[in-house]
């Protein structure tokens, strides 16, 4: 990854987005981060990293669930840079005040299905059409959405969490699709999906007291080790989803 270039993280206001904005920071010292969040005035630890990166630090408001703020954020960046070397889709959503993942059938509501492909398979897609235009240069670029283990089809043997499962698998043929379409027009261009691992963020808290030990990383370790996958990827890599650790999870 260029040290130098301009990265941008959807989704930055806390847990994984958090961490992946400070530790951009800290190994680009030369380097711009445009985070997104929904409410930047309201993201605290955003707002205090900023005030000690004013120079190079940039928030700016973006909703996946309303295009329009995705066009606008769009419309921002352009007016701070023409090219981003990193665009790291993070936002994702598991479970609500109102709903957990299904176990059963029984238990499918639509509004749930709604929000979580919303969230975690049409915001990267909706992101992809407003910046890919970002990743249209003749150097090493990367779009990279946070996925799932358990959007693989292949590797499922458990069933249940229906919306979660769902929009991960849609997000992981969006991001092959993406992949296609950006080698025909950006060839320096790869397109990936990351797997970060059950990480200690409000959207593992309610799963893991059954974890066996060991299994739940600190977001500052799953997001080390993602940041050196992103740096290993070739243009071989495109279309394709790995884990933390930097296997390849298969569809």
């Amino acid at each position: 990854m260029q040290r130098d270039g301009t990265s941008f993280v959807q989704g930055a206001s806390r847990g994984i987005g958090l961490e992946l904005v400070h530790q951009l920071l800290g190994r680009q010292p030369e380097g711009h981060v445009i985070a997104t969040c929904r409410r930047p005035a309201d993201a605290a630890d955003l707002q205090a990293l900023t005030a000690r990166h004013p120079e190079r630090l940039r928030l700016i408001a973006l909703d996946v669930r309303e295009e329009k703020t995705i066009a606008a954020a769009a419309e921002a960046v352009a007016r701070q840079t023409k090219e981003l070397q990193l665009i790291l889709n993070v936002a994702g959503i598991l479970h609500g005040p109102d709903f957990g993942p299904e176990k059963k059938l029984e238990q499918v509501q639509p509004e749930p299905l709604r929000h979580a492909f919303e969230v975690n398979a049409f915001g990267p897609l909706l992101v992809a059409k407003h910046f890919h235009g970002f990743l249209r240069h003749g150097q090493r670029s990367v779009f990279a959405s946070l996925s799932a283990r358990v959007g693989s089809i292949s590797d499922n043997r458990l069933g249940g969490w229906y919306a979660y499962r769902g929009s991960k698998a849609a997000q992981n043929m969006f991001t092959k699709n993406i992949s296609i379409e950006l080698g025909r027009v950006a060839p320096h261009a790869i397109v990936v999906g990351l797997h970060p691992g059950t990480v200690d963020t409000d959207l593992s808290k309610p799963f893991q007291r059954n974890l066996p030990e060991k299994q739940l990383l600190a977001a500052r370790e799953s997001v080390a080790a993602l940041l050196q996958v992103v740096d290993s990827l070739d243009r071989e890599d495109s279309g394709k989803i790995f884990d933390f650790r930097g296997k390849e999870i298969t569809p």
